[in-house]
């Protein structure tokens, strides 16, 4: 019954099972309930599937009171008389079939590489980059590099190319703003990671970042020099982000991209509100900041004097 209210659920195997379990429970019936059995299950046989077909014929197969038009439509071998049957186990009962698996949407995928660990987790393991000294931070990618944590998905080939060269012209102007926006766009980050990201001093988050877009070594050098002059006037800052690059995985760069995702999760969560709620913020243009006149000409009756006498 509790099959027969499921929408798309084929219940005849599992009513022919019950029906030949029930049947078989009692040694001998009468001419009524024989003819009703014989009735229901001659047309079920025909419906069902061939599994069913053989777990029914098995169990009718060894019980002595089988109907002869059932013995014949199995195809079985009628006993001899003295015969001896041997006891048959019960009919499992037959699982519901599954329903259709329907494949994820472009949306559902998204939301799933935005998600690839829990939010608390991924929050805990970005903040614990951010603090980390350069010793430490290099342990953790490496670290990350064999975790279990599924990693965001690979961007493709051809946004990155793009946003690659969006950087490296945002570089060689030293214009921050947009590189920041551009890292924000690209990797799918809120405003206030991406700027986390690009001004950190240690570097680090940036090399990460780089990394998840595939970038390679000598534009990942050339960024360094160009983006912070202060900075890429350093040679040991320049020397020593560029060893990490090269030894850097994309495994634990997008590990650590997934954190950062997952990480501003966890703040919507404590606060109520939606992760990205700055970001159209900072995408729009800045108003004009003129203001328009308390009272605009003609709006006003004009006073006339009582001394006046026009």
């Amino acid at each position: 019954m509790t099959l027969s209210r499921r929408e798309g659920v084929d219940i005849r195997p599992t009513l022919l099972r019950v029906l030949t379990d029930l049947y078989v429970q009692a040694s001998a019936h009468s001419a009524d309930e024989e003819q009703q059995f014989v009735e229901l299950t001659s047309r079920l046989i025909d419906e069902v599937d061939d599994a069913t077909r053989a777990a029914v014929r098995a169990r009718l197969a060894v019980y002595p009171a089988t109907p002869a038009r059932i013995i014949d439509k199995l195809g079985l071998r009628r006993a001899a008389p003295g015969e001896a049957m041997p006891a048959a186990a019960p009919i499992p009962a037959a699982a519901p079939p599954a329903p259709p698996v329907r494949l994820p949407t472009e949306a559902q995928q998204r939301m799933a590489a935005s998600l690839a660990m829990r939010p608390n987790d991924a929050a805990e393991i970005a903040d614990m980059f951010f603090a980390a000294r350069a010793s430490e931070r290099a342990q953790i990618l490496h670290n990350l590099q064999e975790t279990p944590l599924k990693a965001a998905a690979r961007l493709p080939a051809a946004r990155a190319a793009r946003a690659i060269h969006i950087l490296e012209m945002a570089a060689f102007a030293e214009d921050l703003d947009n590189f920041t926006l551009e890292v924000g766009e690209a990797l799918i980050l809120p405003s206030r990671i991406a700027a986390q990201v690009v001004n950190d001093p240690g570097g680090e988050p940036l090399a990460c970042a780089m990394r998840a877009l595939d970038m390679s070594g000598a534009a990942f050098q050339r960024i360094l020099m160009f983006l912070n002059p202060d900075a890429g006037s350093s040679v040991n800052y320049v020397y020593r982000l560029s060893r990490l690059y090269d030894r850097l995985s994309e495994r634990s760069a997008l590990v650590l991209l997934a954190a950062w995702r997952g990480s501003t999760m966890a703040v919507a969560r404590g606060k109520y509100r939606a992760s990205l709620y700055d970001d159209e913020r900072h995408h729009a243009r800045a108003a004009s900041s003129l203001t328009r006149p308390a009272v605009q000409p003609g709006s006003a009756p004009a006073i006339r004097s009582q001394t006046s006498k026009s």
